[in-house]
């Protein structure tokens, strides 16, 4: 294999997605978020706010660990949010494989945790941080931020917990855990980057 992938998973608010963009145009590679729905969306032939707002849904772990083995479809999923993870694993093994490329959310490290060549990033950032994000460059309203913030990381972490088994800030399936505040967007994304060239070296692409 002559490429590599980054996936990266994010808090919300903590400036993930841009970061995310910055780093790809750093590296010269592909990026990919939003993209994984349309193409579920088109595989399944639904429409893409059904992709987005299945996907996002929290299933909680049901306390009998057996009950998954009684219901075929496991403890709590919707036949349409199953149906929309395998979409989306299918989309992601086609991207990692094809050519380098950073892949944002939707279980990614744990669906490629059996290639080679891929570095696993966690991007998070203190609450007061994220916060002011989400007031000052998203235009909410400072109760809504904090409904969404709660929400948002709750949804993510069910998900993730659902279908890879762990949650994604898990330290043992990550490289790199890094708080965006430190540097912002451009210097966080320079700092990966940098970080990406030093552990793929020539596999990065030429400036």
């Amino acid at each position: 294999m002559d490429h590599f992938v980054v996936t990266i998973q994010r808090q919300f608010g903590s400036l993930g997605r841009p970061i995310a963009r910055s780093m790809a145009e750093l590296l010269g590679i592909k990026y990919y978020d939003r993209d994984l729905v349309d193409q579920a969306a088109k595989e399944l032939e639904l429409p893409v706010s059904v992709v987005k707002e299945e996907e996002e849904k929290a299933v909680k772990q049901a306390p009998n660990p057996f009950i998954s083995m009684m219901f075929p479809l496991g403890s709590g999923t919707s036949d349409t949010q199953d149906k929309i993870f395998a979409a989306q694993k299918n989309i992601i093994r086609f991207l990692a494989e094809r050519d380098s490329c950073i892949i944002v959310g939707r279980c990614a490290d744990f669906i490629l945790s059996e290639q080679p060549n891929v570095m696993n990033i966690y991007i998070y950032a203190s609450y007061e941080a994220r916060l002011k994000h989400c007031v000052e460059d998203l235009g909410l309203e400072a109760d809504e931020a904090r409904r969404m913030i709660r929400s948002i990381d709750e949804a993510r972490n069910q998900y993730h917990l659902q279908y890879a088994g762990y949650k994604p800030d898990d330290t043992r399936f990550k490289d790199i855990l890094i708080d965006s505040s430190l540097f912002g967007i451009q210097g966080t994304a320079e700092f990966l980057a940098d970080a990406v060239r030093r552990k793929f070296g020539d596999m990065v692409p030429k400036a």
